[in-house]
This record gives structure tokens, sequence and C-alpha cells, in this order.
């Protein structure tokens, strides 16, 4: 009966991250670096708030774009955050994850034909959803430009059939961000045109060196931002994100979200009402202790003269690969074997990705260092 199956749905890889962690996941002694998920607990006071919504029967249906009381805590901690006005009764809605707020973005203003602009290289999660509407991604080469899509860059890969353009900044898997003029310029090159932009700003607590900025703050009447719990709250597995839109787009966008999910899990709603109320600064902490890590993983490369671009956002580290690799693959299969550290190939991040590959710093200093001891003395004997 596979040959009945939908042939888009049959072209889709699993992610790349994914396929090379399965791969090493049974290898004994692995120290992996491969995945982007915080090493913090979830906070207690937001586990507390779960707890205390199943005593209290928080546990049917809610409204299919979440409980009011969340959408306005959300619409207030954007406001707050990043100076974003969202009406909690018509322009915010409670996904399941921002992945899936990904999902229902891109089947809601994509139709077949259409193109979406990607900086790569760049998180694997969109090209899949995208092909599966009939619509092409289109990757504009970001690797001589610091890994920004800058509109200079954007201007050359704009066609009459450019329907969006993916701004997923800070970065997966290159932790790089962009300034404001770099986003206000993005904005009066898109402003006016049939093009929408999904910024995917789901690392937008975890900002290092600069204030975070949304293109909504120039370009609202065209932008869908995505946000959510994960990164900010360590809350991955709670499933929790946010979509942000002008109630043009947001109403068309809820309809695919209520009949692909209902809503999101009403106990995790709830745990997410004292994330953005109580917990609003919960990522400091948290922020405060991945700036080490950022420190030291960076002194740590640049020691071993490896050629990278410094990441001022997310927790990543995209590593150019050294002289006598010219597969990302082959060096990391190698370095797992030889070492038994595993970080993730380049070419999952799209084929602009190949030459590289990405080291997740989401683990205790402790880690990081046994690991890069590792790395250090495979590039010494692979020398």
């Amino acid at each position: 009966m596979e040959h009945l199956v939908n042939p888009l749905v049959k072209e889709v890889q699993i992610s790349g991250i994914r396929k090379f962690y399965n791969m090493v996941a049974d290898i004994e002694g692995t120290i992996s670096l491969t995945i982007g998920q915080p090493d913090f607990p979830t906070p207690l006071h937001i586990k507390e708030a779960a707890k205390q919504a199943i005593n209290n029967d928080y546990t049917v249906y809610t409204h299919n774009a979440g409980y009011l009381e969340l959408r306005e805590a959300a619409s207030e901690y954007v406001k707050d955050k990043y100076q974003l006005t969202y009406d909690p009764a018509n322009e915010v809605i409670v996904t399941s994850g921002a992945s899936e707020g990904i999902d229902v973005t891109f089947r809601t203003i994509l139709t077949p034909g259409n193109e979406v602009i990607l900086p790569g290289p760049v998180y694997p999660g969109y090209e899949p959803i995208i092909k599966m509407c009939g619509s092409a991604p289109i990757y504009a080469d970001t690797t001589k430009n610091g890994f920004r899509l800058t509109a200079d860059i954007i201007e050359q890969y704009i066609t009459d059939n450019t329907r969006c353009i993916v701004l997923p900044y800070p970065s997966n898997p290159t932790g790089v961000t962009l300034s404001a003029d770099e986003l206000k310029d993005i904005a009066e090159l898109v402003r006016g045109k049939d093009i929408f932009i999904l910024a995917d700003e789901i690392y937008s607590e975890l900002v290092f060196d600069q204030k975070h900025v949304s293109i909504a703050t120039y370009l609202k009447d065209q932008t869908i931002v995505l946000n959510g719990l994960s990164k900010s709250h360590s809350m991955t597995g709670w499933r929790i994100g946010l979509l942000f839109a002008p109630v043009a787009i947001s109403q068309h966008i809820l309809k695919v979200h209520q009949y692909n999910v209902t809503c999101a899990s009403s106990i995790s709603q709830r745990a997410a009402l004292a994330a953005l109320t109580a917990g609003k600064d919960d990522a400091l902490p948290m922020k405060s202790e991945y700036a080490l890590r950022r420190e030291y993983v960076y002194n740590r490369l640049q020691a071993m003269n490896l050629e990278i671009v410094k990441p001022n956002g997310a927790f990543y580290f995209f590593v150019k690969l050294p002289e006598g690799f010219t597969s990302s693959l082959e060096f990391c299969l190698k370095l797992v074997k030889q070492e038994k550290v595993a970080v993730v190939p380049g070419d999952a991040f799209s084929s602009l990705g190949e030459g590289y590959f990405r080291i997740s710093y989401a683990y205790s200093m402790e880690t990081l260092k046994m690991a890069l001891d590792r790395i250090e003395a495979f590039l010494l004997k692979n020398n």
C-alpha cells in the first residue's frame, strides 16, 4: 500500500539532527553535543502550577486559541520584553510547540508554486512543511555574510513566486542574530509586497550582546511571529508555542490550528501562565550560565585554530571543518569513532551547511570540558 502514500510525504526525510543522534546513540561512552535542549530543569513554580491545574480539573478542552488569561499574559510578555502590541482576543494563538506554529502558518499562507526564502544553513524543520504545501524552499547563501540573511542578499532571491521569507533569529544552527538596522532594511525591502515574514524567535530570550529586536516592530502587518517556552523556560516537553499575527492573518491560521490539534494541552497552558507571569524572567539565570559556557567554548575552539563566527544568541556554534576534511558526515563519524564525541554534521542544515559541524553548548561545563578535550585530541591525531 505504500505506493498510495502522498508522494510529497514520501519525499520527506527524517531530520539530519535526529538521524545522526540515533546513529551514534548506542555507542557506549559517547559524549553527545547534538541536541538543542536546555539542560536545566523546568523551574519548580511552573511544575507546581501544572500539578495544581490537575488537582483543579483543568483537564478539558480550552478555547481553540488557548485560555484567554494565557493569551493576555503572552501579549503582556512580548509588550514588556520586545515592545510588540497584539490583541489577546484575536491576535495570539497558543500552539502545540513552535513546530506546530510553523506548520499551521505555512499551511495557511502557502499555495502550490509559491517560494519561501530561507537563510542557508538553517534549522531543518521548515523545508519538509514547505514542500508538503507544494511550495519550494529557496536557500539564500549566508555563509559569506556571517550567516546573516540581510536585505541585500534577500533581494537577489525574490521572484514573482516569493510568498514568504523566514527570519529565524537567533539562529539554529549558527547562533547569530540580526541588528535593528538590518531588520529595518528588510522591512523596507518587503513593505507593500505580497510577501509574508515568518519570524521564528524561539531563542529571543537567549541573546547575549544586544537586546532582541523583532522585525514585527517595523513590519507588523506582514509578519507572523513565532515564540514559545521551550528554550526560555526549559519546557521542551510541555509543547507550548506562541503565535502572534494581525487578525487578518491570525483568524485564518486559527482555523488550520483548530482542525490540526483543537487546542494545546490544557495542563501545559496553566503551567505556561505561571511561566509568563511570575516566571517572566526565569530565562535570565539560564542565559547567564549559557554566556559563561559560550565564552569557554569559544576560547577553546579558537585555541584549536578552528574557524568560527562568534554566536550572540541561542546555544550553538557552527564550526568550519578543519583542513583535511571535505565531508561533514565523514568528520563527525570519525570523531565519534575515535574519540566518542557526537556533534551534528553541517549538511543536516541544508547543503549550504556542508563543510561545517554544529556544537550545542546546552550541556554542563564539565561535559563541555570533557568533550572539547576529546575534540582537541582528535584534531592533534588527524592533523
